[in-house]
């Protein structure tokens, strides 16, 4: 026996009990029998505000009503607890009222509206099939790890098409250093600075830049903040050709992850090319070839940039200006790859969709072993015996707010006799294809501690971002619009 306290929310089955469905079989059986909802109220001894709440799904009646309105529609109660279907109509209004409580429109910041008789059927059904598109686009994204992954296994394909070569963006270099009348050599501060000012924008130093950015342009008021601790931490200019890029480039907001990737990208390889001019470096490089002494590190202080700017910049015209296949590595110190491109067949690790970057490197290549060398004021040159043949490498450690990377540059042993370091003693055997190599600890260690440890793993800050649309992937959007509200000029 129930008590005329009890309402529908204490009913067993919630999915026959749903306020929602109730609330609009109660409208449907009532105007079935032509009855107003004034009718209806004063059958049940109501105010009609008290019935239209809860014909609207927002109250929830208690079971002593419930009774006596089944009893006013000429119906039961187990009638307005059954899960037979409603109309079409009540069941697009029914769906979208729950999509108004939903997160996708409270994420979109549309409050929920009285869904009037007078709004068309066909709208009810665009409405829902626009929220069910954006939900399918969001479940999409939140799949992170895979879609990165598949992203970038496309743009290594096209870099690798390209002897990652791009002369759209080498293009976009040229025009922009010819426009603040750049003589070749070093890019300094003041030029960097000048392309800003030809881009139309000021520089700001500031200390409280948002610790998930680089930099913030403030498009509206020509202005880009930088952090004032690049003076003393890291390249000033590299910051500022990064921010400017995106501008010169003219990216939008990024809808997937493919299109975050290929930005990047696209900056990374702007910046290199405006800080190492192509008319101006590639005859130093074809003499260097000529005479066998192609060096990183020449290339390096020849332009004043990092070695990983170098080493980049090295692969963007060593095939396309020198006829050498080459090989890229950055790796972390745990061992894990964080960017890696290749046209020279050298047997990268992969996981099963063809990604690179995420994988454990071989212990046994010179991108792991640089870290044991003692001697980080020269560099450190290897021959590695693979299953794909020799290679030769040149690596450096640098350091990071991240930690340690190594970054090498690799070429097969015939194209060894271009560069300085090809006398080295130093060699290695990989056999990374086969598990044993490196990948699974020595059987007598794992014997002795498989079942004996536990590893707490350092999992990636960005390893589960996702990118809803609108959004960059771990910037914090809310502390960045702050950020530029409190320092736009008043």
């Amino acid at each position: 026996m129930t008590s005329g306290r009890e309402s529908v929310a204490d009913l067993p089955d919630d999915d026959e009990v749903d306020s929602l469905t109730i609330g609009r079989r109660i409208r449907q059986l009532r105007t079935d029998r032509g009855m107003t909802l004034d009718e209806l109220a004063a059958a049940v001894d109501r105010v009609p505000s008290q019935l239209s709440m809860i014909e609207n799904g927002k109250r929830e009646p208690k079971l002593t009503l419930l009774q006596a309105i089944a009893r006013a529609v000429g119906s039961s109660l187990d009638a307005l607890l059954e899960s037979e279907p409603l109309d079409e109509r009540a069941t697009l209004e029914i769906a979208l009222e729950r999509a108004m409580r939903g997160q996708t429109f409270k994420a979109l910041g549309i409050d929920p509206f009285r869904i009037a008789k007078s709004v068309p059927t066909d709208a009810l059904k665009a409405m829902l099939s626009l929220q069910g598109e954006i939900e399918r686009l969001r479940d999409e994204r939140a799949a992170t790890p895979e879609e990165a992954r598949r992203a970038n296994v496309a743009l290594r394909k096209l870099m690798r098409t390209q002897s990652n070569y791009f002369e759209d963006l080498e293009q976009h270099a040229r025009r922009v250093l010819d426009a603040v009348d750049h003589p070749g050599g070093p890019l300094t501060q003041r030029t960097a600075s000048d392309i800003a000012a030809h881009l139309g924008f000021t520089l700001h130093y500031v200390p409280d830049l948002p610790q998930t950015t680089r930099s913030v342009a403030d498009i509206k008021n020509g202005r880009l903040y930088l952090s004032s601790r690049l003076a003393t931490k890291g390249d000033p200019r590299t910051a500022v050709l990064q921010s400017l890029s995106s501008r010169i480039l003219g990216h939008q907001e990024p809808k997937s992850y493919a299109e975050f990737l290929r930005q990047r990208v696209e900056t990374n390889y702007l910046t290199g090319a405006l800080m190492i001019p192509e008319a101006h470096v590639v005859p130093s490089l074809v003499a260097a070839k000529n005479d066998r002494a192609i060096s990183i590190e020449d290339l390096r202080d020849a332009y004043s940039v990092s070695y990983e700017t170098a080493a980049h910049r090295f692969t963007n015209l060593a095939t396309r200006h020198l006829d050498i296949p080459v090989h890229f590595l950055k790796v972390h110190e745990s061992g894990t790859i964080t960017k890696a491109y290749e046209n020279d067949d050298v047997n990268f690790p992969t996981d099963r969709l063809g990604a690179i970057e995420g994988q454990m490197c071989c212990r046994k290549w010179t991108s792991r072993v640089v870290f044991d060398v003692d001697d980080h004021f020269n560099p450190y040159y290897q021959y590695t015996d693979t299953g794909n043949g020799t290679y030769w490498c040149t690596a450096r450690v640098e350091l990071s707010s991240e930690g340690a990377h190594s970054v090498s540059v690799g070429v097969r042993f015939d194209d060894t006799k271009w560069f300085l370091g090809r006398d080295t003693t130093n060699r290695g055997v990989s056999k990374h294809s086969v598990e044993t190599c490196c990948r699974r600890a020595p059987a007598d260690l794992e014997l002795a501690w498989r079942e004996h440890s536990w590893p707490n793993v350092r999992t990636p800050r960005t390893l589960l971002a996702t990118l809803p649309t609108g959004a960059f992937p771990g910037v914090d959007t809310t502390d960045v619009y702050e950020f530029l509200q409190a320092h736009a000029p008043a």
